[in-house]
């Protein structure tokens, strides 16, 4: 009986191992059989060797994540809560001041304001943080051969930057320990895409190379020139908040000038008028009829250009906003009843840590250490100790 069940678990143990290593198998397969394609654009064998040396499984962490991208997945105020907030502000306010220099050549030379290229660094790279985490970051051709191989929707996409990443370390200028980026092969401070970085690189230090990984110069002139190149109007805001009439949806995605749109009783919260009244603009609704409206300008669907997301967009254009020292939205986002904003988390932070029971940092996210902190301060003050960060906390620790 034993010896039976012995063999029983060893079939057992084969039939599991088989899919896997069938499917490595089918992995280094594709990777052999996809050779031909790549000398067709002249990728040469030694590059092509050097590139996939020890790549013999595909990336699971890349498939997981294609399967949720939060700039399609997540509300518009979600989005936009966790990127355009304090912390992202004062930090874009600061590298303002420290790249002052760099910043002033890159406007002069692309005509794109400095507070949306600091914007497009902070949303992509949290103003190269993400180097910091080292292990979250992928291998790009791996991360790319996966798609290729396994993601049927991405996969033209992923052998068209497959290609271009491959080009890339043929020049010579940038090494195969440097080709690290996100699940989908976007590289450096303001991640391009391989494509992206052929067309779109700029050496703005001079030194030879157009190294986004590691110059930030080179990195944020990478991100101007794609804009400058995509049709970026200088001088002109992106869009304008406005509070719109009874029965706006109808308009949702219509192009009007703003003067058609002020007429139809789409007004700035504010209470200004639009500088340039003849400018056509698009309405978007991301959170309904009962949230913001915004009349988007041509400047908005250039920053789409670079992630085709109206959120991501959007975020873009608040947060270059507050860097730029203007207010941000003035209506409120319809967020369910007793969620916070990263702000008023935020704030929950300052009281706790000045009444002294935190001392973690003061950044929005309510992690173990806040979360002990607030059990204790609801403990102390007669509330529920569940440690979650409501609004009625925040009105206790307010008063």
């Amino acid at each position: 009986m034993t010896a039976f069940l012995t063999a029983m678990l060893v079939c057992v143990a084969i039939l599991v191992q088989m899919p896997q290593a069938s499917a490595d198998a089918g992995f280094r397969k594709w990777i052999n059989d996809f050779y031909p394609v790549a000398a067709k654009s002249g990728i040469k064998k030694s590059t092509y060797q050097k590139a996939f040396r020890g790549v013999r499984e595909p990336d699971p962490d890349v498939l997981r994540k294609a399967r949720h991208q939060p700039e399609f997945k997540e509300s518009a105020w979600s989005y936009i809560d966790t990127r355009v907030h304090f912390t992202t502000i004062q930090t874009g306010q600061e590298m303002a001041k420290r790249y002052d220099r760099v910043l002033t050549e890159i406007e002069r030379r692309y005509g794109v304001h400095r507070s949306v290229v600091l914007a497009i660094w902070s949303v992509e790279s949290s103003y190269g943080n993400v180097f910091n985490y080292p292990d979250r970051l992928h291998y790009v051709p791996r991360a790319l051969a996966t798609l290729a191989y396994a993601d049927r929707r991405r996969a033209k996409f992923a052998r068209q930057q497959l290609i271009a990443a491959l080009k890339i370390l043929q020049s010579g200028k940038i090494t195969r320990n440097q080709l690290n980026g996100s699940w989908a092969g976007a590289m450096g401070h303001t991640q391009f895409i391989p494509t992206s970085y052929l067309a779109f690189a700029v050496d703005h230090d001079g030194d030879g190379r157009k190294d986004i990984w590691n110059s930030v110069p080179d990195a944020l002139a990478t991100a101007a020139n794609l804009l400058k190149k995509n049709g970026w109007k200088t001088g002109k805001t992106w869009g304008y908040e406005v509070r719109a009439p009874r029965g706006a949806s109808k308009y949702k995605g219509k192009s009007k000038t703003l003067a058609q749109w002020a007429r139809l009783g789409f007004k700035r919260p504010n209470g200004k008028g639009f500088p340039r009244p003849g400018e056509k603009a698009v309405l978007k609704m991301p959170a309904g009829a009962n949230g913001p409206a915004f009349l988007m300008l041509r400047n908005f669907f250039m920053i789409k250009r670079y992630n085709n997301s109206d959120s991501y967009a959007l975020a873009v254009g608040l947060l270059a906003d507050r860097i730029a020292g203007y207010g941000g939205v003035q209506q409120k986002w319809p967020r369910p009843k007793g969620v916070l904003s990263m702000d008023e988390r935020r704030e929950i932070q300052v009281h706790l840590k000045t009444l002294g029971y935190y001392r973690g940092e003061i950044d929005g996210n309510i992690g173990s250490g806040s979360q002990l902190a607030i059990k204790t301060f609801q403990s102390r003050s007669g509330l529920t100790p569940d440690g979650v960060p409501s609004q009625k906390l925040l009105n206790t620790l307010r008063r």
